[in-house]
């Protein structure tokens, strides 16, 4: 299991943000789940592989004193003050699918860090329900857990934690030693995931003649280095300069997209939320109070407290081709030009698309062409066709667009690898995306 932070097209989704079964404001994943869009990526998905329900953590001596109040509606610091225990998580639910990047971002004391520690019950959670691959860790014994993360999970945090007196390689097999694994054997495993993440021949170098960046990987090997099936990453790249940090962003997507791991990646940075995620939980005073794409986030934050994160967001850099696009209005290239100009009357516009089998696209026709002459008595579109019409893909950034629609008043179909039409994007689309009126909760 891996731990850590890509945004993904949403193509049109739009976010539930209440549930009855969960807290205000937070979205119903797991209504939502079978697949997941990736930039340049399709992830087809159906396993639930972390399921969390209405978890808590208290901590102080009698947390069943804090539950009534909670359910009153007390805040955090109120029942700081009345009972001197501190609300660590409240009611927490969510859905990690298979393969996911799934990011937790809130500021400090939100209950991000914590959360994730209870995956691998590295803090007891007080309360709830904890499912991996569908076995319950809040009932596992002693050596339960321990398989559970020995095998299962891996985790890397914000400090490297490396021993200075042992090589890169000692360093990356040394759970593999603790576990009893033959020398060979573990010396094998760590090399390749040193490999995995570009520090093979570091192997026998120390930690003091590493860069942070580089130091930050070898910590990601050594939870790798056991094939876990998730890694847990806490604030990992927080502790790097900006370069560092984002060259070992772009690492860590490389690396999922060979490795397809699970990945919880916990992060207090937005703008480091949105280029991971496939999906984002945003946390406050120990509650999730939404959940969603990146566009989502974005587009429609649950209240407040969301809009306020997202108000200096660059969307053009998060919004996509595919988030922004219209169905357009089309003909197929066996109808004449008297079918186009009448379907160009219906709709109101001055042109109209043309589509082939399976909705491939061909052209554009539009109504000054078409009554040019004697165009309109024509048997079919050819001589009034234009096929070279801009193009884009679903997963292009909306800030990339800006270019295409400079250099041309036709709307931008947006295609997939088999030039079927998706969408079109009008100029005045692009405009719209990235207004922030168009943010409201």
């Amino acid at each position: 299991m891996f731990i850590l932070g890509h945004p993904f097209s949403a193509q049109e989704r739009m976010p539930q943000l209440a549930s009855s079964s969960l807290p205000l404001g937070q979205t119903s994943d797991i209504m939502e789940k079978n697949v997941i869009h990736r930039k340049g990526d399709r992830i087809d998905l159906g396993t639930d592989q972390i399921v969390i329900e209405n978890l808590d953590k208290v901590f102080g001596p009698e947390p069943s004193k804090v539950f009534p109040l909670l359910k009153e509606g007390f805040s955090k610091d109120e029942i700081l003050k009345k009972t001197g225990h501190t609300v660590a998580i409240n009611n927490a639910s969510l859905t990690i699918e298979q393969g996911e990047i799934f990011v937790i971002m809130g500021l400090s004391g939100s209950g991000k860090s914590t959360l994730v520690r209870c995956v691998n019950r590295l803090v007891e959670p007080t309360r709830g329900k904890l499912l991996i691959d569908g076995e319950d860790v809040l009932k596992m014994n002693a050596r339960e857990l321990r398989e559970l993360r020995r095998k299962k999970i891996g985790m890397v945090f914000q400090r490297f934690g490396l021993l200075p007196h042992r090589t890169v390689i000692g360093n990356v097999e040394y759970g593999l030693e603790i576990q009893g694994m033959p020398s060979e054997e573990r010396r094998n495993k760590a090399q390749s995931a040193l490999d995995n993440v570009g520090l093979g021949s570091w192997a026998q170098s120390y930690p003091e003649n590493l860069s942070g960046g580089m130091q930050q990987r070898v910590g990601l090997a050594r939870a790798l280095a056991n094939d876990p099936d998730i890694l847990l990453m806490d604030e990992a790249f927080s502790a790097l300069d900006p370069l560092i940090r984002k060259e070992m962003q772009d690492e860590l997507l490389e690396l999922h997209s060979r490795l397809h791991k699970t990945i919880l990646f916990i992060t207090h940075d937005l703008d480091e939320a949105l280029k991971l995620g496939n999906r984002i939980a945003v946390m406050k005073d120990g509650a999730i109070v939404q959940i969603g794409t990146p566009e989502e986030i974005l587009t429609h934050p649950a209240n407040d407290y969301v809009a306020d994160f997202v108000q200096d967001v660059d969307r053009g850099k998060v919004l996509t081709a595919g988030s922004i696009m219209i169905k357009p209005e089309v003909v197929t290239s066996k109808d004449g030009p008297r079918v186009a100009l009448r379907k160009m009357k219906e709709t109101g516009l001055s042109s109209v698309f043309v589509v082939g089998t399976g909705r491939t696209l061909v052209g554009i026709v539009t109504a000054d062409a078409v009554l040019t002459g004697d165009n309109l008595e024509a048997k079919d579109l050819s001589s009034v066709l234009v096929t070279d019409v801009p193009t884009t893909s679903p997963d292009t950034p909306v800030n990339e667009l800006f270019p295409i629609a400079a250099e041309t008043k036709i709307p931008i179909s947006v295609i997939d690898d088999n030039r079927k039409l998706l969408g079109i994007i009008p100029r005045v689309s692009i405009l719209a995306a990235i207004s922030k009126k168009e943010v409201t909760p």
